[in-house]
């Protein structure tokens, strides 16, 4: 019996997660899982589960949840997160939080030597480097979640590291592939929230669309399998039946492939080396199917993924400014403050005013994120 931890219970990994844990309840226990303000969910989901540990983002959740469950140990915030990931019960940790917030969680997690499942992408795109360092130190293992990576991570296991010629990652092109940066200059928020082809939080949709959510996957592929950023490609497949690709120094193509359904890499981490029966996600009819398309990102008008491959190549501190302008940004963009395209524009500020440098710690990490939410929300 494993015992997990879902830090992020309610969002749609999380509730995905549950899906898969409630077909295998002989295989996995809950005994930990958190939310950020829909405690009503979440304690729904502790009266299912039962579970030992919980947090919750609100002091408005932590109240209602004690009051109903006085025997459950409430945890709250950013600390609540980080007990959580220090858990002695879980041997698998599953980090489904969206933001910066998951990065001291999972630091908590690699020190106790866990499997981290990661569908955090912040974790490695602002702290690659030491999270890095601390796996080794701490033997702890991660397995992505993020589709991408995960079909990256399984094609990888047809060849040796150093048989590797080329990642590609694919992006389905999000709901304004093909547009032009005259289109874009009229974009409304509901569009943006249309994704063709996942159901996913606010957040990450917009990054979807914007191509920013592939950059972060980019960067976080750099980290994840130590493949140098020449060496990585983004393609366009608007189907998104074909996850990732990994091209091999023969010039063989290996790849993932499979529907849209994020119960297949969530339950894969889960049970990793083994590959468990899946009942909950349809099988894929490649006749049904009949094409595939592929074509070149639009980098011009898209330039979120421009900015991530300059970010990722410059490194040290840059993909921490890349990330977190995106991230206030973004917020800024879903508060109605700013459009559509002056995402694009912060981001670009934010990078051409920063002076890299080293990463050292956490702490550090913290505050120049900190440093830089402070400036760019002033102005707004």
């Amino acid at each position: 019996m494993k015992k997990i931890t879902i830090l992020g219970s309610t969002g749609s990994i999380g509730t995905s997660a549950i899906d898969v844990i409630r077909a295998h309840r002989d295989e996995f226990q809950i005994v930990a899982m958190s939310a950020h303000g829909n405690h009503k969910l979440l304690m729904e989901q502790i009266e299912e589960f039962n579970p030992i540990y919980v947090s919750i983002g609100t002091e408005e959740g932590r109240r209602a949840i004690e009051e109903r469950y006085p025997e459950l140990t409430v945890y709250m915030g950013e600390e609540g997160l980080k007990k959580l990931g220090a858990l002695d019960e879980a041997d698998i940790v599953l980090t489904a939080v969206s933001g910066n917030v998951g990065i001291e969680a999972t630091v908590e997690a690699v020190k106790k030597g866990k499997r981290i499942a990661l569908a955090n992408k912040e974790t490695l795109v602002c702290a690659g480097e030491l999270i890095n360092k601390m796996v080794e130190e701490y033997g702890a293992e991660i397995i992505p979640v993020d589709s991408e990576h995960s079909a990256l991570f399984q094609s990888l296991e047809s060849g040796r590291r150093e048989e590797v010629s080329k990642l590609i990652i694919t992006a389905s092109g999000g709901p304004f592939r093909g547009r032009t940066t005259k289109d874009l200059e009229k974009v409304k928020l509901e569009d943006a929230l249309k994704h063709p082809n996942w159901a996913m939080g606010r957040k990450i949709t917009i990054d979807s669309s914007t191509l920013v959510n592939k950059g972060l996957e980019v960067i976080e592929a750099h980290y994840l399998f130590g493949i140098d950023y020449e060496d990585i490609e983004v393609v366009v497949h608007p189907q998104s039946i074909v996850h990732s690709l990994v091209e091999f120094r023969d010039r063989s193509v290996i790849a993932q492939l499979g529907i849209t359904d994020m119960k297949v890499p969530i339950q894969y981490a889960f049970t990793y080396p083994e590959r468990g029966e899946n009942n909950l996600t349809e099988r894929l009819d490649l006749v049904k199917l009949s094409r595939l398309d592929f074509e070149a990102p639009d980098m011009e008008v898209f330039k979120g993924l421009k900015f991530a491959f300059e970010a990722g190549k410059i490194g040290m501190s840059m993909p921490l400014i890349y990330n977190t302008a995106n991230e206030v940004a973004v917020d800024l963009f879903l508060q109605g403050k700013i459009q559509y395209l002056d995402i694009y524009r912060i981001i670009e500020e934010a990078m051409g005013k920063h002076t890299p440098v080293e990463l050292k710690n956490i702490e550090q990490i913290k505050e120049i994120d900190r440093s830089l939410r402070d400036e760019i929300y002033r102005k707004y």
